[in-house]
Formats: C-alpha cells, sequence, structure tokens
C-alpha cells in the first residue's frame, strides 16, 4: 500500500512539473495570429485581441486574454466585444505546439445584433451586369464549430427590422456540441420593455446535422415569467415543453407533444403548417383547466358585494401621449390562415364555470368562421357560432347564439349588470357589434333574441308582498296571505329583447306563477346603466276579505314602474288607482240599482248624469 501511495505521488509531480514546463515553454501570444486566420477563415468574422495573452492552469488549462472584438465582414461595428475571454485548451497537442480549444468562455460581453454589425457588402465589390439575375445563395451547413461556448453576464442589443430596440440584460448561455452535430442549450436571460421584464430560462437539445435542408428541436424545459404593468397583479408564469422539426425545402414545421402551463391553465397538443408567403397554420389543443379570470386579472369587485368583475393590475400601463390607431392592419388573422380545434374540460370566465368547452374553428383572408363554439354551465349549454371579420379598420363580430337552462345570475355579473335576477334562461338570438371586449357589447352591438326565463325570482323584489301590503295599507276591506314562501314562488317569463347600441328595449314580457300574472315593458340602457320597466301585476292568490275586493284584485293588473339608476332604482306602486277603481265601479253599481228601482223619480236623470261622470 505505502508503495503504490508512493508511486501515485511521483506521477502527480510529474505531471505538475510536466505541465509548469509546457507552460513556461509554450507562449500564448505565439496562437495569435493563428487563432485569428482560423476564425476568419471559417466565417469571415475578423477576431481582435487586445493585451497579452496569458496561461491559467486552474480548475483546467486555459488561455486568458484581455479585451477582445469580433467583427463581421464590412461591419462598421464589433458583433461581440468582451473585456476578457478564456480558452479552455487541450493538454496533449500543445506538446507539438497544436492549439485544440474545448471552450471558449466570454464574461460581461456585449452583443450587438444591429444593422451597423451586420455583414455588409464591401465597396469595391464587383457587380453584374444590370439585366443579369441575380445569383442565389447557396444554403450553407452549421458553422459553428467550437465544441463549447459559455456567455456569462452579458449583454444582447438586439435592433428589429422596424426600428425598435430590445435590451436582454443578464444574458447567459451554455452551448455544447459533439461530433455528430448534437447540439444542448442552455440559456437564461431577462428583458425590460414597457415597465414589463420577461425572466426566462431554457433548456434544449438540437440535431443540426442536416441544417439547413432540416432542422429538428425538443425544447426540454423552458421556464417564464412576465410582470409589470398593466398585467394581473402575480403576473403570468409557467412552464412549456415541446418537439419541433423544420423542412428548409418546403418551409414546413410541425411542433408536437405540445405542453403549456400559465399560471393555473394548462395546454397540451400540436400545431402545424407552411411558412409561406401567406403562412397556414393548423392547431389541435386540449386543456384540463383554463381560467381566462387568472390570465386576464379578473376578480369580483369586493367593494360592490362581488356583483362585479373588474381587473386586478399590478400597475397602469406606460402613458403615451399620442396613442397609434388600432387598425387591424397587425392583425394576425390578416396575416396568416388556418384553422384551430380546441377542446376544455373547465374553463373560467368572468366568474363563469363552463365544461366540455369546444372550439373548431377557421380563418381565411382575416375571416374567422366559428363553426363550433359550445360547451356546458350548470345544468344549461350554450352554442355560440358566428364570425369575426378584421379585414376592416374595425373588427366585425357576428353572433348566432343558443342559450338553454344557462344560470342568468352569474351571466348577469359576467357582462357588468345588476345581478338582481335569477333563475335559468333560454335564448335564442341574432347578434352583430364591432369589437370583441363587453364595452364593446355594451355600446356597439345591436340584434334582437327570443327570451325565456324558468324559476325567475328578482332579488329584493317581492311583487306579491309588495301589492298586498300596499292595498293593505290604503284599505282595511281585504288582507293577503300569511306566511308565504315567496322563495318557492317561482316564475316564467317569456318575451322578446332588442339590442340597439347599448339601449336593450323589452318590447313585451309576460310573467306567470302560482301566484302571479304580469306583462310589462321597458329598456335598459347598458351604457349609462339606467333602467325604466313597467309591468302590470295581478295577484291571482291569497286574498283574504271583501268578496267584490277580492275578486276585482285577483283580475286587476296592478301598475309597477322600475326606473332609475342600477346603484338606486326606484319603485312606484299605484295601487290607489285599483282602489279607487274599485269604489267608482261600486259607486255606479249602487247608484245604478237605485236608478233601476226609481225610475219615475225627478231625480233619476240627475242619477244617469253622475253614473256617467264616474
Amino acid at each position: 500500500m505505502r508503495r503504490f501511495i508512493t508511486t501515485l505521488a511521483i506521477l502527480l509531480v510529474v505531471i505538475v512539473a510536466g505541465m509548469t514546463a509546457l507552460v513556461l515553454l509554450v507562449n500564448p501570444n505565439d496562437f495569435r495570429g493563428y487563432m485569428a486566420q482560423q476564425v476568419e477563415q471559417r466565417s469571415g468574422y475578423r477576431l481582435a485581441l487586445n493585451g497579452d495573452l496569458r496561461w491559467h492552469v486552474w480548475p483546467q488549462l486555459s488561455i486568458l486574454s484581455g479585451p477582445m472584438t469580433l467583427t463581421a465582414p464590412g461591419a462598421s461595428k464589433p458583433i461581440v466585444s468582451a473585456s476578457n475571454m478564456r480558452l479552455d485548451v487541450s493538454l496533449l497537442p500543445l506538446i507539438s505546439h497544436q492549439l485544440s480549444v474545448k471552450q471558449v468562455m466570454l464574461k460581461g460581453a456585449v452583443i450587438n445584433l444591429t444593422p451597423e454589425s451586420a455583414t455588409q457588402r464591401p465597396a469595391d465589390a464587383p457587380v453584374g451586369p444590370g439585366n443579369s439575375a441575380p445569383l442565389e445563395e447557396v444554403p450553407q451547413g452549421w458553422k459553428f464549430d467550437i465544441a463549447e461556448l459559455r456567455v456569462a453576464d452579458s449583454l444582447v442589443i438586439w435592433q428589429q427590422s422596424n426600428g425598435e430596440q430590445l435590451n436582454l440584460r443578464d444574458f447567459n448561455l451554455q452551448l455544447s456540441q459533439d461530433e455528430k452535430r448534437q447540439v444542448h442549450v442552455e440559456f437564461s436571460s431577462r428583458v425590460n420593455r414597457d415597465q414589463r421584464e420577461l425572466e426566462i430560462n431554457l433548456n434544449s437539445d438540437m440535431d443540426v446535422s442536416r441544417y439547413p435542408q432540416q432542422l429538428s428541436a425538443a425544447i426540454n424545459q423552458l421556464d417564464y415569467q412576465v410582470t409589470g404593468a398593466d398585467l394581473p397583479k402575480e403576473g403570468l408564469k409557467g412552464q412549456m415543453k415541446m418537439e419541433a422539426d423544420w423542412a428548409a425545402v418546403t418551409q414546413a414545421f410541425n411542433l408536437k407533444n405540445l405542453s403549456l402551463t400559465a399560471n393555473d391553465s394548462q395546454l397540451d397538443g400540436s400545431a402545424s403548417g407552411v411558412l409561406s408567403a401567406r403562412p397556414q397554420i393548423r392547431v389541435n389543443l386540449h386543456s384540463p383547466l383554463l381560467n381566462m379570470d387568472s390570465l386576464l386579472g379578473l376578480e369580483p369587485d369586493d367593494a360592490n358585494d362581488g356583483q362585479r368583475v373588474q381587473a386586478q393590475r399590478s400597475g397602469p400601463g406606460p402613458v403615451i401621449s399620442q396613442p397609434a390607431e388600432h387598425d387591424n392592419a397587425d392583425s394576425p388573422l390578416n396575416a396568416m390562415d388556418g384553422n384551430i380545434a380546441l377542446s376544455v374540460d373547465k374553463m373560467r370566465w368572468r366568474g363563469m364555470d363552463f365544461a366540455q368547452v369546444a372550439l373548431k374553428a377557421s380563418s381565411e383572408g382575416g375571416l374567422l368562421k366559428l363553426q363550433t363554439l359550445s360547451g356546458k354551465a350548470g345544468n344549461g349549454e350554450f352554442s355560440l357560432p358566428g364570425s369575426v371579420d378584421v379585414r376592416t379598420a374595425q373588427t366585425v363580430v357576428a353572433l348566432k347564439p343558443r342559450l338553454q337552462n344557462i344560470a342568468v345570475a352569474p351571466l348577469l355579473k359576467a357582462f357588468d349588470l345588476p345581478a338582481s335576477l335569477s333563475g335559468d334562461l333560454s335564448l335564442a338570438g341574432d347578434f352583430s357589434g364591432t369589437g370583441l371586449t363587453v364595452p364593446s357589447f355594451k355600446r356597439a352591438w345591436q340584434g334582437r333574441a327570443e327570451v325565456t326565463l324558468d324559476n325567475a325570482q328578482m332579488a329584493g323584489l317581492d311583487f306579491q308582498q309588495m301589492i298586498q301590503h300596499a292595498v293593505e295599507r290604503n284599505s282595511d276591506r281585504v288582507q293577503g296571505a300569511d306566511n308565504v314562501d315567496s322563495a318557492n314562488d317561482l316564475q316564467q317569463i317569456k318575451g322578446n329583447a332588442t339590442l340597439n347600441n347599448g339601449l336593450l328595449l323589452f318590447p313585451g314580457l309576460k310573467g306567470h306563477s302560482s301566484m302571479l300574472d304580469y306583462s310589462g315593458k321597458g329598456e335598459v340602457n347598458l351604457a349609462d346603466r339606467q333602467a325604466d320597466l313597467t309591468f302590470g301585476i295581478t295577484v291571482t292568490r291569497g286574498w283574504k276579505g271583501d268578496d267584490e275586493l277580492v275578486k276585482r284584485l285577483q283580475v286587476t293588473p296592478v301598475p309597477l314602474r322600475i326606473y332609475g339608476p342600477w346603484s338606486g332604482l326606484n319603485y312606484s306602486l299605484q295601487v290607489d288607482q285599483v282602489l279607487r277603481q274599485q269604489l267608482q265601479d261600486e259607486a255606479k253599481k249602487r247608484l245604478q240599482q237605485w236608478s233601476d228601482r226609481n225610475k219615475n223619480s225627478d231625480k233619476n236623470s240627475s242619477v244617469q248624469k253622475l253614473i256617467k261622470d264616474l
């Protein structure tokens, strides 16, 4: 054992002594011209190394340089500049004064992806005849020959074609490849723009052996988080995984095994298409849970007892002195065609819960056709076929909704209407308008619908008790029924509704329950949050007292008007008209009886005149 340890110690001393002698005998500056020459021969880029090169032997044998720049042919600005660079080299080739670089590492680098750093055509380049066709560039293979590249704590300046600039800060990249052109990439960075921040972390593998004809990649994990102005308080964060293939000849792509999470929502499926002059896209997705409220930052407004849904943002968006007018010119529907199939097991939108939601749509030339948009809500179901047209400056929407037994209270709340009505809504309508938002629906939509509301109740409005108490206050001849459970006296309401730019008209409503019959009409101003409805309500049961008055009340509608702002509706119940009419009828009856008994009386003519006046 002692001999073995001694042998290892001697071997270690020999290796350390050999490495020390090697780095003393080999000057790294001898490779300066060789490295610049190799880079220019293989890529055309100019490598400039400023300052002396020096050895670094721990934890691995490396060459350290001072400031360096890498410049594209004809560019006026370096594409890469760094205060220092480290080259990890192989030991054995140094024995024969050959340089084999295993890894290049840049720290604190600035990477410029701008027009000034792009390859430029030389001023003295030969120009072909004016009528000659331009030479087609021959696609070249994967040019990156370094086995490993690391970029740490760097900055990427990316200037887009429209002149806007993005800065990728805290840029970290680790790229490695083998002899078969299998590339592994790890990347992380953060981007700040418009008071928002995107953090991203990527782990991916690529097959570039057949590049550029074909490229395959697998995103093993992509973590992201977006926070900032005009976003949900908690921001948007999640993960994504997928496999991707690209064919250059056909310009076809295929995304498979796609998995995406955003907050508590999940999506999985596939997408494929052709990126031609007008891309053709096909998407097939499935979601076990799609929470639109979480993605849009919508929460109940506690100040209004949860009766309204409002956006909960982390802060207001940036103030723009002259905001650009939206004209649909940059809409994706105007830039590509395709179709989408989406199935959602559970979905939440503006406080409403849906199940088994199915969407099938196709887009062509800026016109999106909704062949299927259906689902279930509670014990009901809905269908919303229609179209979305972005070929004009304003988005034009046309829908033919069909609702069957949908709970109306959550629906009213979703559209920011007073949730004072409950029941199961069935509706068949035809609506159109401009804009896809709820405010647009309340101001710029038109249409009509046939409406039926079963098991209806109006919160805070017990028509039966209102009328009975009003009658009892005005007359002691009748009384209403005691201990009536109005909660079980459910109503059915039928009628038509017309929507015209925020004004919802009800030309005729009919209602019925076990103790009520009524009709009504009126209007609701959605934009101004005002209502003006008039009902004629007949309480058909529950009266006790004077038979004549009871019979009158059982067949006579009592006028009721509901009007004013939603925050404080006013009620006008005109029971005195019914009682006054009853008194007039009773007076006429008794006067007529007296007149019939006294036909020959001198006062008969005066009585007849009084009857006519009544």
